[in-house]
């Protein structure tokens, strides 16, 4: 009795060590890849900022991050040489595509003028409402939204009184779509503006002072 007792209790010892080993090096396991899927992503996302933007010298890499209570959206925005902004890019989604979530990067130069786009992560039909993808910016009727200015222009689909061409058969898509756009373009409008006239106001004021500066070495070298 006292060896079966024994043998038991060995056996409750080795399964436990077996039990405790596996979760130690499950746990790993979810830590590298959580750490290699996280770097991918941060790959991606740069990749895809780099994408939209018009030339720049250097952008946030901490984005200013809004959220209405539904959409999240994600303002990177971008420099040049001097530190004046050139634009920005906003990531930006829809929870209402025909298959659920899309996640687009749109890029605007400093007037709100849409520079380029590029979808991060979709869902939809396959040859329909996956052709976003290129859809919007292929120079075909009125589908291109590259070059617009969501202020002037109505980003909506022809049939419901916009200026942008559906995918054909996926007008669902669309409307997710344009949306994000707009969605985007708010963001921008929202963060950018002040930033570009208070950028202004400080090249005006250090370009008054330079020049306060010269005059008062030129009436010096007069005298």
């Amino acid at each position: 009795m006292k060896k079966l007792s024994s043998n038991f209790l060995n056996m409750v010892v080795v399964l436990s060590g077996i039990t405790i080993f596996a979760a130690v090096t499950l746990t790993y396991v979810y830590s590298l890849t959580k750490e290699q899927i996280n770097n991918s992503q941060a790959i991606k996302q740069q990749e895809a900022i780099r994408t939209v933007l018009p030339p720049f010298d250097h952008f946030d890499l901490k984005p200013i991050v809004m959220n209405d209570g539904v959409e999240i959206m994600k303002v990177y925005k971008a420099y040049d040489k001097m530190n004046n902004i050139v634009g920005a890019a906003v990531e930006t989604s829809s929870n209402n595509g025909y298959k659920g979530h899309i996640d687009i990067m749109v890029g605007f130069d400093k007037r709100g003028i849409i520079y380029n786009y590029t979808v991060l992560e979709q869902k939809e039909t396959l040859g329909l409402g996956s052709k976003m993808i290129d859809w919007f910016k292929t120079r075909n009727g009125n589908q291109n939204i590259l070059g617009k200015d969501p202020a002037t222009a109505n980003l909506s689909v022809t049939k419901t009184g916009g200026e942008v061409d559906a995918i054909t058969a996926a007008t669902i898509s669309s409307k997710a779509f344009l949306f994000a756009i707009r969605n985007a373009y708010f963001a921008f409008t929202s963060n950018i503006e002040s930033s570009i006239q208070n950028t202004e106001i400080n090249n005006n004021s250090q370009q008054e002072e330079n020049d306060s500066v010269n005059n008062n070495v030129e009436m010096k070298g007069q005298n």
